[in-house]
This record gives structure tokens, C-alpha cells and sequence, in this order.
């Protein structure tokens, strides 16, 4: 299993903070894993509204070319700015 945490309006369009989901083994990266909850319309539909996204895997910022396994923890956000 694979715990997928968003933040900020990520977390308001999903509806949630968390997701567990267990993807399929080829499921090894991030871009992977999002274009596999992609397959759900709704979460197709909050993923698309936010397409420039920050990650990080186990609280160490990554790319979507990081490697995912089970038992990870994967967050997704929306890039963050300042002023």
C-alpha cells in the first residue's frame, strides 16, 4: 500500500488529506502512480486542476521521476510561492 497525502487546494479538490490506495507492481514512479489514479474520473478531474505539482517521497522532495514502492508515503502539492 501507498499513502497519498495532498495539501492545500490539491486537498480541497480531492476531498481529502489521505488516500491509500495499492496501485500494481508496474506502478514504480511518481508519474506512474498519478497517471494511475488518473484512471478515477474524480481524481483525474483534481489532478488535472492542479497540473504543476511539487512531490515528495517519505518527506524528501522528488520529481515525478522519483521511485515509489509500498509502504511509502507520497505527497502531493502545489508548488509554493512567496512574497
Amino acid at each position: 500500500m501507498i499513502e497519498i497525502r495532498f495539501f492545500a487546494a490539491l486537498r480541497e479538490r480531492v476531498g481529502s488529506d489521505r488516500l491509500a490506495v495499492s496501485p500494481p507492481d508496474s506502478v514504480d514512479t511518481v508519474a506512474k502512480l498519478v497517471a494511475w489514479l488518473e484512471t478515477d474520473p474524480a481524481l483525474a478531474e483534481a489532478l488535472a486542476a492542479t497540473p504543476r505539482r511539487m512531490v515528495a517521497v517519505n518527506e524528501v522532495l522528488g520529481s515525478e521521476d522519483s521511485t515509489v514502492s509500498p509502504g511509502d508515503v507520497v505527497a502531493l502539492f502545489p508548488p509554493v510561492t512567496g512574497g
